[in-house]
């Protein structure tokens, strides 16, 4: 009698850049029961409201994103803009994640209860992040948006501001909720700190204060609108890119929304600017079963990764003839907020190397931009981009991680571009106006089909110039243990704190607590040498910090000052 052989399924940890297996999905079901039916316990940290640099994020399978979280961080929204004097309407996004529409029908039930006014996607679809952003700056054009002009205390009567529901590139089990305020960016610290400690009294008041209707209220309510996000991103493009050369120069683009908010964008910009845009994937699946998987085994939608973009990245390769079906391909995470970008003659780029060439490119090709505006870069980003500052005679402008850093500059000119290391960035019009205060992965696809039809060279190409030009530098990341005490102490420390005078053989030219461009606390500590950098900052989520490093002497030394840079964090920490 014969038996049927099972072969023993290959752990997911164990098939990074595959695609993902039937166990490998979600259970959207029990993801969407779990939303409504458990309920957070505020004694419990982990299952409380906590906003780190891209809003609060969770899973209803773990009570960190639930009906009562968003009900509760959304009251809490409310008394702070109520606060603050804003009353004009709240723009409401969401992105493709399962949990983002019932969170959105949360959003909206508590806004309407508070007659507050409401504007949600006029087509009934998703919105991206950039999107959200620049509705915003549209709606409040005219108003000053800087901190001189927005204050408790100043008129901002009418001012409009966005809630966008997404956990931008995190797993599909996962869900997310950001505020950006009437100046289109992500909130700062200071509003994030007041709405989280608001929101974490009314979970723990069982949500006594919270306001809401019931579903069957919302339809038709009088203080419900919509808002032709996609039109109104579309429609603008031409007053940020050159969307004449690219259709002109014929430039085909494969861009993959990655099954986030983007894919009808992308769909409308090719037809309604006439480029050579295929959508490589239209496919919309909450269990985004369509993924190959990340490093570590799971769906992420993350399009700085090799892993998840495999698919592309292998569709991209060129046949024997030399010949690729596109001149770049493009990824989005759900939120389209980030950017990937892949060349047939480079693959998927490092953010960091292409943040180099679409500077280089930008200051160079956009005569209408002030000639005192600055290079905005968060301080973990490639020291490259400092050269390439450099080489354009342009201040730069270090500042620490978060874009919410780099919004002032982008509303006022005197910041033309800012960008992350994580492959987040904006930049103005092409006459200088802000187009958005938040990442936007659209717009950086976008700029390198411009870079190609403009140049008639490839971004890898491109940067390979400025190796040339720089040097060629080493990048990359690693995480060390660190018990909470340590992380509290990595957080508080001062220059002086460090007593070496080198690192991997360089003399130590500066020891930062503070980032360059705007003194700013950076939460952490930079070393820099001539010719390598590293930066600590320690985890807000596990027991460890982050070691960021670059050396432009090769990747034995790239160890070497990992290495140390270990040691010299470890002996300051205790």
């Amino acid at each position: 009698m014969s038996e049927t052989m099972h072969t023993p399924a290959v752990p997911a940890a164990q098939r990074p850049g595959t695609p993902a297996l039937p166990e490998d999905l979600i259970d959207v079901d029990a993801l969407l029961a779990a939303y409504t039916d458990r309920v957070p316990d505020p004694s419990d940290p982990a299952q409380k409201v906590v906003f780190g640099t891209s809003g609060h994020r969770g899973s209803s399978l773990k009570t960190s994103f639930n009906d009562a979280h968003i009900a509760a961080i959304t009251q809490a929204i409310v008394e702070y803009r109520a606060a603050q004097g804003i009353t004009g309407p709240v723009l409401v996004g969401k992105d493709t994640h399962a949990l983002s529409a019932p969170a959105q029908d949360t959003c909206v039930q508590v806004l309407l209860a508070n007659d507050v006014p409401v504007m949600v996607d006029s087509r009934g679809g998703y919105t991206p992040t950039p999107a959200v952003s620049h509705a915003i700056l549209h709606l409040n054009a005219g108003r000053d948006l800087t901190p001189a002009g927005f204050s408790a205390d100043g008129d901002n009567a009418g001012l409009a501001d966005g809630i966008v529901i997404t956990p931008s590139h995190n797993p599909p089990s996962d869900g997310g909720l950001k505020y950006n305020p009437p100046h289109g960016g992500p909130a700062d610290t200071d509003a994030t700190g007041w709405i989280a400690r608001r929101a974490n009294e009314l979970l723990t008041a069982r949500l006594d204060g919270v306001r809401r209707l019931a579903p069957e209220e919302v339809e038709g309510h009088p203080r419900l609108d919509g808002f032709d996000f996609l039109d109104r991103y579309v429609s603008d493009l031409p007053k940020v890119l050159d969307m004449d050369a690219i259709r002109e120069a014929g430039v085909r683009i494969g861009a993959d929304p990655m099954g986030g908010a983007s894919v009808d964008y992308w769909a409308e910009i090719g037809a309604r600017h006439g480029l050579e845009l295929t959508v490589v994937n239209p496919e919309v699946d909450p269990r985004f079963g369509f993924m190959t998987l990340d490093w570590d085994g799971k769906i992420r939608m993350d399009c700085s990764s090799p892993n998840a973009m495999a698919s592309l990245i292998e569709r991209m390769t060129p046949d024997a003839e030399g010949n690729a079906p596109f001149d770049v391909a493009t990824g989005n995470d759900a939120d389209a907020d980030r950017h990937g970008i892949v060349t047939p003659d480079g693959g998927l780029m490092n953010p960091n190397h292409f943040l180099a060439v679409a500077i280089d490119y930008l200051y160079r090709n956009r005569s209408q931009w002030p000639q005192a505006a600055g290079v905005g870069k968060t301080l973990v980003s490639s020291s490259m981009i400092d050269r390439v500052a450099e080489s354009l005679d342009r201040e730069l402008v270090e500042v620490p991680v978060g874009f919410k850093w780099f919004v002032p500059g982008l509303l006022t000119g005197s910041g033309v571009f800012g960008g992350e290391e994580s492959a987040g960035a904006s930049f103005v019009t092409l006459d200088g106006e802000p187009w958005t205060t938040d990442k936007d992965g659209m717009l950086l696809c976008l700029l390198a089909a411009e870079i190609i039809a403009v140049t008639g060279r490839s971004p890898s190409e491109l940067y390979r110039d400025l190796e040339a030009l720089h040097g060629s530098p080493v990048y990359a990341r690693i995480d060390a243990p660190a018990t909470a005490e340590q992380k509290a102490r990595l957080k508080e420390l001062s220059p002086e704190d460090v007593t070496v005078t080198e690192l991997a053989g360089e003399t130590i030219l500066a020891a930062l607590t503070n980032a360059p461009g705007n003194s700013a606390p950076i939460g952490g500590l930079k070393v820099v040498t001539q010719n390598a950098w590293f930066a600590a900052r320690p985890s807000g989520t596990e027991d460890v910090y982050k070691i960021y490093a670059e050396s432009f002497l090769g990747a034995d030394h790239l160890a070497q000052v990992q290495a140390e840079a270990q040691r010299i964090v470890d002996a300051v920490i205790g």
